[in-house]
């Protein structure tokens, strides 16, 4: 009676590979297209944090500038619109409380939705290891949705940021602001916009990303849709 070979823990177990970006990218987009109306409300929430940020920014930096032409006539148009001369243009306390807590909440957004995605999405997380993806790559794939809709949010909120700021300010002064439009300012104020969306993203997709690496694939499999 003949005996088949028994095979060794070494032949049992999958080797795990290690797969490039371009596939985490792709698996990543797949996700963010399953729950697309999630991750457009999620991006939503950045797009309008950030274009508050763009707009608060451009808006101090067109004032400072008008300011400093100390015209009388101008004065008495800023001072009609709340903006305090005196000051000289200086950043206001209260202001930069409000960006805080609204880049905050933001931050907490993005990673309320990634968490859900983590938890949504566990038996295909137990799947991808089966079939061999090690963690590195699950942390991809989450760091790639994450920074996308941040990244996305942030180029469409510091344009609107940057629209609307430029549309009030030449509604509010006219005239006076078409030869003094600050633009190295205007430009550094929606590149910080952009960065401070971009940052958010990467700080907000290091957890999310980190619990769905942890997911053991049996538990994973275990649970029932």
């Amino acid at each position: 009676m003949s005996t088949a070979a028994t095979p060794t823990p070494l032949e049992e177990v999958p080797r795990q590979v290690s797969l490039p970006w371009r596939v985490a990218l792709g698996v990543s987009m797949a996700g963010l297209k399953r729950r697309f109306f999630r991750s457009l409300i999620t991006m939503i929430g950045v797009i309008l944090a950030i274009a508050f940020l763009a707009y608060m920014l451009i808006t101090e930096s067109i004032t400072r500038a008008l300011i400093a032409l100390d015209d009388d006539q101008l004065n008495i148009i800023l001072q009609k619109f709340g903006v305090d001369i005196l000051a000289g243009g200086k950043t206001d306390q209260m202001m930069l409380l409000l960006l805080g807590l609204t880049l905050l909440t933001c931050t907490v957004g993005i990673v309320n939705s990634m968490l859900m995605a983590v938890t949504e999405r566990v038996k295909e997380i137990g799947t991808l290891k089966c079939l061999g993806a090690r963690d590195q790559f699950i942390v991809k794939v989450y760091f790639i949705e994450s920074s996308l809709q941040g990244i996305c949010g942030a180029v469409i909120g510091m344009v609107l940021g940057l629209i609307v700021a430029v549309a009030v300010a030449f509604r509010n002064y006219q005239t006076y602001v078409f030869g003094n439009m600050p633009v190295l300012a205007m430009l550094r104020d929606v590149v910080v916009a952009f960065v401070a969306g971009s940052l958010i993203a990467v700080v907000s997709s290091i957890m999310p990303a980190y619990m769905a690496a942890r997911k053991q694939p049996v538990e994973a499999l275990r649970i029932q849709e």
